[in-house]
């Protein structure tokens, strides 16, 4: 069984979508299976992370900026691509250090998160995107 999930964002985040997928899974009748999820973009990743503190999501978003500051920072001048705007080339290299698919058991008919995980979308443009996440449920 597949979906799209569409995320839409409005600058750099995370992006819970915790809820959709739940019902989506729930929905679909599921037992026991493994969900994949992908985000079919090249500028943001996917992340399983703590959904309880949104402190957590403020650090993890200013540390990759600090980790990879945008190219109008002196530190990044031997970035080349550049015509599509200074947050887009550390956008692709965040991309390429996180994971950009998750897998995610379903047991019972649920995802077998712990207390504390939410599914994310981290977005790495400043920009305003809609994001598409293509979801795979097999049992």
């Amino acid at each position: 069984m597949q979906t799209e999930f569409t995320i839409p964002t409005h600058g750099q985040g995370l992006y819970e979508f915790t809820h959709d997928v739940t019902a989506w899974v729930r929905g679909a009748g599921a037992g026991d299976g493994l969900l994949t999820l992908f985000v079919r973009h090249t500028s943001c990743s996917l992340l399983i992370q703590e959904n309880a503190d949104p402190e957590v999501q403020i650090d993890l978003r200013n540390f990759f900026h600090r980790l990879v500051p945008p190219t109008t920072d002196p530190t990044m001048s031997y970035l080349t691509h550049t015509y599509e705007g200074p947050d887009d080339m550390p956008a692709h290299i965040k991309a390429a250090l996180l994971p950009v698919s998750l897998s995610i058991p379903v047991t019972d008919g649920r995802l077998a998160l712990g207390t504390w995980q939410g599914i994310y979308l981290f977005e790495h443009r400043n920009a305003p995107h809609t994001r598409g996440v293509a979801a795979h449920l097999s049992a």
